[in-house]
């Protein structure tokens, strides 16, 4: 686990922090099922993952597909980003984030993995 975000999923994290005045927590670097994501709703199965460059190499695309499906296999839904559009396109971004979690349905507090890591 990572505790020395990038810049991209610094301003992420500030923003998906704002959203808990409309109720949606997110936790960062959260430990679930041998992965570490890097920002999660679990009361709204969403996942965010920031993608630097590497996430276009062929072996990683692949990691990456693999650890999504098996991610959807729990209910989670995740969308990813790179850092370009988190750089040059946040509010397109969030926008898109918040629909998401406005059209995800909600799962109650017992689907909820005890509290480990990065929360705040």
């Amino acid at each position: 686990m990572r505790k020395t975000m990038t810049p991209p999923e610094a301003r992420m994290w500030v923003n998906l922090k704002r959203l808990r005045a409309q109720g949606y927590h997110f936790r960062r670097q959260a430990p679930f099922r041998g992965y570490f994501l890097d920002f999660v709703c679990f009361e709204r199965r969403l996942v965010i993952e920031v993608d630097g460059q590497h996430h276009g190499e062929e072996a990683q695309a692949l990691h990456d597909a693999r650890r999504d499906a098996t991610l959807a296999t729990e209910g989670f839904l995740t969308l990813r980003f790179d850092n370009p559009s988190i750089r040059d396109h946040i509010g397109d971004v969030m926008d898109h984030v918040l629909r998401t979690l406005q059209a995800r349905p909600t799962r109650s507090l017992r689907d909820h993995p005890p509290h480990e890591g990065e929360g705040e």
